[in-house]
């Protein structure tokens, strides 16, 4: 029995399984408890270097921060970064074991869960209490046999399960019944309570059918969290443009800043210090969308540069940003994007799928070859601009070389990174996290046109958001109830 871990599911994707699970780390910090995240399986593009020099979702380096920790592979043993529409590459405890087709991962989950059950194990013997998150719904029927993700997990390591779901969405009750009648008898057993997330309007409204859920399941209802506007806990992969939209925003007093949004996306986590701060106006562009008038556009990392070239491509954005640059605006290039920028892009591996070459958008002097060894560090330097402090993290499979990369955007210690055009209008850089620290992203903004930037701390920002989501579970949840359950496990229910 694993009384100090405690599992959060959903009914649905984003349903607050990881909202819920940040808050409850930062309450159980505070009460001097030595807390943990885990994920046993994530599927995502968003994802984080460690301390020891692995890659895990940021869902749970967001919550490593909330349990004041520095974020480690243990936290999330098994990261599946989507490649195609019907494959992945498997990172297991922060290295890439390679790339699967979802039925070859179908049979290789017995091995994983022994890999997730190490990484548990390791967590038990060194905290007090571990929060776990699921992913996406436990009842999902054609994913139930083999489960390493949900009750599978939660079984193996005999741990309670509170399910959550998200009111805003509405059919609540239909959602949290629905999913714990397609459970079967144990697996219904282990959950003990709910959830609901999100509530806007009196709660004395909804009463009546919080009793008739408790009546009609014998469960609890462990508390209704309510809708936090303007809560910003960094997502976990799912990204949409009314996230992105900031109804305070005048764009004629803001700096304009677009992003196209690709198909493999990945870490567009690298927008949120920018679509949050006060004085920029951030667009996201989505398919069929036009890219509109801006002063700096951002091409983002990509889980499959190429294939995301030929989207840019089909969506007519090679000419806007064509057009745009001839009109003296500013464009940055990150990971990926900044592959895209150069004249040529080789796979003869075929990292990506098929082997061969294809003709990048020729901004920069400088050619990718993508290599199947991967690039992860936490990394500081200076930015070629300003010479100013930049941190920020590396996940990339690709080498650059060329004339362009003699001028670099960012100086390491040991190397530099990067290239930045002659004519100051074009930056590219492997560096993720490139506009969080505070006098990085003024001078970036300033470079793209914004005459006196304010000082913004996203971490602290972050922090601050953290604080407010705890303060409200504290508020709205029965903390001790949930504290029994982490202390005494399914036996403590009642």
């Amino acid at each position: 029995m694993s009384a100090k871990t405690i599992m959060i599911q959903g009914t649905t994707s984003d349903a607050g399984k990881s909202t819920l699970a940040t808050g409850l780390c930062r309450l159980l910090k505070r009460r001097g408890a030595r807390v943990v995240p885990f994920k046993p399986q994530n599927m995502a593009l968003n994802s984080a270097v460690t301390v020891d020099g692995g890659e895990i979702g940021r869902s749970q380096a967001v919550q490593a921060q909330a349990c004041g920790l520095k974020p480690h592979t243990d936290m999330n043993p098994i990261l599946l970064k989507p490649n195609s529409d019907t494959g992945s590459q498997v990172i297991i405890q922060g290295r890439v074991h390679g790339n699967m087709k979802a039925q070859d991962y179908h049979l290789f989950k017995p091995q994983a869960m022994q890999y997730i059950l190490d990484s548990h194990r390791r967590l038990e013997n060194q905290y007090d209490y571990i929060v776990a998150e699921g992913a996406g719904s436990p009842a999902e029927i054609n994913l139930r046999e083999g489960d390493v993700a949900n009750m599978g997990f939660a079984e193996a390591v005999d741990c309670p399960v509170i399910l959550v779901a998200d009111i805003d969405r509405g059919g609540v009750f239909a959602h949290l019944v629905g999913t714990l009648e397609m459970l079967s008898e144990p697996e219904q057993a282990r959950v003990t309570g709910f959830v609901i997330n999100r509530f806007r309007g009196d709660i004395d409204l909804l009463r009546p059918g919080l009793d008739w859920l408790e009546q009609r399941t014998g469960k609890p209802v462990l508390g209704v969290l309510p809708y936090l506007k303007g809560l910003h806990i960094e997502a976990e992969d799912s990204i949409t443009k009314s996230a992105y939209e900031r109804p305070d925003i005048l764009a004629g007093q803001k700096l304009r800043i677009a992003a196209p949004l690709f198909p493999r996306t990945s870490n567009h986590t690298d927008f949120d210090s920018l679509r949050l701060h006060p004085q920029v106006a951030f667009t996201l562009v989505e398919p069929e969308q036009q890219i509109p008038v801006a002063d700096l556009i951002i091409l983002p990392g990509s889980k499959n540069t190429q294939s995301d070239l030929d989207y840019l491509r089909g969506q007519g954005w090679e000419q806007a940003i064509l057009r745009h640059l001839r009109y003296g605006g500013k464009l940055i290039g990150i990971c990926g994007g900044f592959q895209m920028l150069g004249k040529m892009l080789h796979d003869p591996l075929g990292i990506e799928g098929y082997p061969g070459s294809k003709p990048g958008l020729g901004l920069l002097d400088m050619e990718t070859t993508m290599q199947e060894q991967k690039r992860l560090a936490r990394v500081e330097g200076r930015l070629a601009i300003d010479e100013v402090l930049v941190t920020g993290y590396e996940i990339h499979m690709g080498l650059s070389t060329g004339p362009a990369l003699k001028q670099p955007a960012v100086r390491f210690a040991d190397r530099e990174d990067g290239s930045l055009s002659e004519d100051n209008q074009i930056m590219g850089t492997y560096l993720h996290g490139l506009f969080d620290h505070p006098d990085a992203g003024s001078a970036l903004l300033r470079w793209a046109g914004l005459i006196s930037p304010t000082s913004f701390d996203y971490h602290q920002l972050r922090e601050t958001h953290i604080n407010r989501l705890a303060d409200a579970m504290e508020q709205h949840l029965d903390m001790h109830r949930i504290e029994r359950l982490l202390n005494g496990g399914l036996k403590a229910r009642s």
